[in-house]
Order: structure tokens, then sequence, then C-alpha cells
């Protein structure tokens, strides 16, 4: 089968690998329909995080038709279309039951390898499934493949970010970041406060600022062409935002999100941090009685909860779909790669097929 590679920094390969089976009575094999590239991707791409091994299929995003189930599956059967959280998860221990599915006692992360143990990727035209009833949710038929793909992974990390904000009372709302996480953060915010909330969006990337009205937000503003705490002091009587999303990552967001926030506020953080530091300290959030939120996704949970939403979402203008800004073959990877990586044409968010690619 055709899948996408890893070979070290910045070093991708499409080649022909063996076809995954069944190896555990709680797998199933799903043939894949679309497969997403994700800003998380890039961690293991740059090396950002060591130790992955070579000829690991990459990605974590997807959506298919089961192909096969393993003895043990109670709730899949071949011919179902399913879409998969980003890690697995068996469904039964305690955190799975409480919805922290991202801490599964059993978790694995899709397309991360070391040492010859973990799980390959889903950029490919099959995947290998643990714990298939646990981790694959079945997608109803009002939901297209593109909505379930992004709710496995970025439209449920934008809406837990959102949600975890508590924006019900909140009047001025800021993002950090205009990435596809912060533009679909930015569709559940509005989603979530309703229209009296002023949403602000922050970003250095003009298509990407340009973009954010389509999600709900009320501006699109470079930190590099005005001051941002400027910005949003003028746009809150001089006090800073309520509630601020950051879905960035970097030590330099998230001091950004802490000069942006008003005393009292919330900073609600789901950017993947790979730097050592904060950029604050427990000095800084104590002087601003901060309420600070910060952790991965429970993206399973939360598709149980997102996927019912979006045809409501759809009906009031929120298309999470448009996030998506380039439809390309799976044999095209490589290439793709390059360009999201360096924000070329415009790229946003990057989905992969491979059946023949029907562009909008």
């Amino acid at each position: 089968m055709l899948a996408v590679t890893f070979h070290g920094k910045q070093t991708l390969k499409v080649e022909n690998v063996p076809l995954p089976s069944l190896v555990d009575p709680t797998d199933a094999i799903v043939r894949t329909t679309i497969v997403g590239i994700c800003g998380s991707d890039l961690h293991t791409y740059h090396e950002r995080e060591q130790g992955c091994d070579h000829g690991t299929i990459m990605g974590h995003e997807f959506v298919g038709i089961v192909h096969s189930v393993g003895s043990a599956v109670q709730n899949l059967r071949p011919g179902d279309r399913v879409a998969s959280a980003f890690t697995t998860n068996c469904g039964k221990c305690s955190y799975c039951l409480m919805g922290l599915t991202a801490r599964c006692d059993h978790s694995q992360l899709f397309g991360w390898r070391s040492n010859s143990q973990g799980l390959h990727g889903a950029q490919a035209e099959y995947v290998r499934v643990p714990f298939a009833d646990g981790t694959l949710a079945k997608v109803a038929e009002n939901i297209s493949d593109e909505e379930a793909l992004l709710a496995g992974d970025i439209a449920s990390t934008g809406y837990y970010c959102a949600e975890r904000g508590d924006l019900q009372n909140a009047k001025v709302i800021a993002v950090v970041g205009a990435g596809p996480v912060g533009l679909l953060a930015t569709a559940a915010a509005r989603f979530l406060a309703g229209k009296q909330a002023k949403i602000v969006v922050f970003d250095r990337v003009k298509d990407r600022l340009d973009a954010a009205k389509d999600f709900g937000a009320d501006e699109g503003l470079s930190i590099d062409e005005e001051d941002p705490v400027a910005a949003i002091r003028t746009r809150s009587n001089g006090y800073g935002a309520d509630v601020v999303l950051e879905v960035v990552g970097l030590t330099s967001a998230s001091r950004l999100a802490y000069d942006l926030v008003r005393p009292g506020g919330t900073i609600s953080s789901v950017g993947a941090h790979t730097e050592p530091t904060f950029g604050f300290g427990p000095a800084d959030a104590y002087n601003k009685n901060l309420t600070y939120r910060i952790g991965r996704c429970p993206s399973r949970h939360y598709m149980d909860i997102l996927l019912p939403k979006l045809p409501e979402m759809r009906s009031v203008g929120l298309d999470i779909t448009k996030v998506i800004s380039h439809r390309q073959h799976l044999s095209e990877a490589v290439e793709w790669y390059t360009r999201f990586d360096q924000k070329l044409d415009g790229t946003i968010k990057v989905v992969l097929t491979p059946n023949p690619v029907t562009k909008k």
C-alpha cells in the first residue's frame, strides 16, 4: 500500500509498504478515505521530538471504512464509516470513563514508533487501529468525511480550548494563533459565546488573519503591524481580554496570552508545548489572579460532544471545513508537507486522499 514515511529531519518518502494486519483481538483495520496533515506532525518532521524510527508511517488524522475487525471487537463491522481520535483509547480505564481519554492507560499516538515500539500512523491507504471500539467513532450520514476528520483532532481541540475558557460571560476574547486550531477555536468560541462577545485573533500570517472572519472573528490583527496589548485594551475599556485562547505552544505565545488577559481572567492553552518554560512565572500568575488551563485535548471524548453539534454550527454559518485550504492526492504528500510547513500558497490545512481528488 502507499504510505508517507519518516526518514529523518525534514525527510519524508511516499513509498509502498506492507498492508497492516490484525495483531490483537481488539484491533480493526481501516481503509482510509481521507487523512490530514496536522501542525503537530511538524514536531516529528523537524525532529523537535527526538527518537522516531525511520520508516514510521506519519499522521494521526483519518476517516475511512472498516475493512476487518478482531474477534473481540463488539461495536464495529466491516463497511462501517468511522473517524478516529489522534490517540488510541481503551474506553474502559478510569481516565477514559471520566472523559480524559487523552490520558488513557493504554494510549498510543498514531504515527510514533521508537525502538520498534509504538504505532504506525494514518497517512496511508490502510491503518491498524488498536482498541477499535474505544478509539473509533461511527460517522452519521449528515456528517461529511471532512467534518469527521477535523472532529477527530483539530476541531475537537479548538472546541475543548474554547469550552475551557468558560465563555458564557466573556465580553472580549483574544485568540493567539490563526493556524487551523486557532481558526476552529475561534469558531467554537463564537458558537459558545454567542453574538455579544468581541473576538480578536492575533497572528503574523495575512492569509490566516483574513480567514479569521469566516470563523466568527470580529477582527484579525497582525502582531507585526500593531501592539497587541494596546489593541486589546482599546477594545476592552482598558482592562484586557476576559479570556485568551492560546493555540501555538511557544514561550512567546504564552507570554502574549498573559499580557493580553485582564486581572481575574482565564487563559486556555492547547498549544503543544515543546519548550521548557512558560512565558510567565508563578508570581505573575498570582499577581493577576489568573486562571490557567492547559493540556492535550481528550479528543475521543470530545468527538461525541462535537459531532452532533456540527449541523447546528453549519446552520449559523460556522462551516468548519472552510479551514481546509488544499485537497491533494496521498502521492503528493512530500511536496505538501513543505508547503504547509513554510505556509506557502495560502496553505492553512491540507488533506490527502488515496482516491481521485475532487477539488472544491
